[in-house]
């Protein structure tokens, strides 16, 4: 699980001359990622069926492209809501300051996880993190030995271990927007980076170079940014047996039928495995919310009593039944009453 550093963010709100008594738009705006997106797309259509509010308008922008969407401005030109597959970064917090959005505040909806999949016409696969960083990172230890890197020069699976398959390395993952990506690079390339001793001392004696060694993915065609559309990629799969993507544990679910999870560390992405933080590659996933819009554009306050509720995120939710995986009931306590209240609180994974 991502490490959550906490940090107190003390926040004195006004409201500004940008936002207008009078709105001039009727219904919720959320922008951000497109893990996240399912999940408040669902919740968003149930709102709109059970209340006398619109239903909001979400849009798929990744991210990092839903913070600084949001981040841009208080107003009704501005979305109420950003959605990300990974804490805000404390650069998002202070673009945010910047624009005068202060009034902050963060719920954690859930976990997912990240999957490395294809299509179910072929076989499973068995990967470790170090065979993940090794195939795309774009520099690599030399494999001749020694402190130092080498482009990466392996061009199949089974260069990298001689236990995979012999057909060449092609994946389809997420651009730098995403948090997608942001997750799959901290949690997978840097515990692939980590199994050689040397690069794992830089985490401590030089930062950036062991986050440049770690986080750059190689750009030979070996890796495939394929945008924001996590459904395009399954496609991709279905279509080229000999390709892998990256993904959400919730589109795996959606597309069981035709996709599989390779197992990572010899443990499946199942719902139990990534609750119980046995599957390597999982993140929690944030709403952020403008409290600059609360009452100022309809029924902000009451979609988030929506969301988090016990029948929409909880254990027997119908998010659930989408493929999120649910907090613990405390912790699910604790962002209810802060989604309840609309309160400023405290960023988590903010250094």
């Amino acid at each position: 699980m991502l490490k959550n550093i906490t940090i107190a963010i003390t926040v004195f709100f006004a409201l500004t001359p940008q936002v207008s008594a009078q709105s001039m738009r009727d219904y919720i705006s959320v922008v951000g990622s497109s893990t996240v997106y399912p999940f408040v797309t669902v919740a968003a259509e149930t709102f709109g069926k059970i209340t006398r509010f619109k239903t909001p308008k979400v849009e798929a922008t990744g991210s990092g492209g839903g913070l600084k969407l949001f981040c841009d401005g208080i107003g009704v030109r501005h979305p109420d809501i950003a959605n990300s597959s990974r804490a805000i970064k404390q650069s998002e917090i202070e673009m945010c300051a910047a624009n005068g959005v202060t009034g902050i505040v963060e719920i954690k909806i859930g976990y997912d996880g990240i999957v490395i999949a294809n299509t179910k016409k072929t076989a499973r696969l068995t990967f470790s993190l170090k065979d993940i960083y090794l195939a795309l990172a774009k520099a690599i230890p030399d494999p001749l030995g020694g402190e130092k890197l080498v482009p990466n020069p392996y061009k199949t699976w089974k260069d990298v271990n001689v236990n995979l398959p012999d057909v060449a390395i092609e994946v389809l993952g997420p651009p730098p927007t995403s948090g997608t990506r942001d997750a799959f690079v901290e949690l997978a390339m840097e515990g692939g980076c980590d199994q050689f001793n040397w690069i794992a001392t830089l985490r401590k004696t030089d930062k950036r170079r062991y986050q440049s060694i770690c986080h750059t993915i190689r750009e030979d065609g070996a890796y495939i940014e394929a945008g924001e559309n996590d459904n395009l990629i399954v496609q991709k799969l279905t279509a080229n047996s000999n390709a892998l993507g990256i993904f959400g544990f919730s589109f795996l679910e959606q597309n069981f039928d035709k996709v599989q999870g390779s197992l990572i560390e010899q443990v499946q992405p199942t719902f139990e495995s990534i609750a119980d933080g046995s599957y390597r590659i999982s993140r929690p996933m944030f709403i952020y919310v403008k409290r600059a819009h609360v009452g100022i554009i309809p029924g902000l306050q009451e979609f988030m009593n929506e969301i988090t509720s016990e029948k929409a995120w909880g254990e027997e939710g119908y998010l659930s039944d989408k493929g999120l995986i649910p907090m613990q009931s405390p912790e699910r306590a604790l962002y209810a009453e802060n989604a309840r209240e609309l309160r400023t609180n405290l960023f988590n994974g903010v250094q």
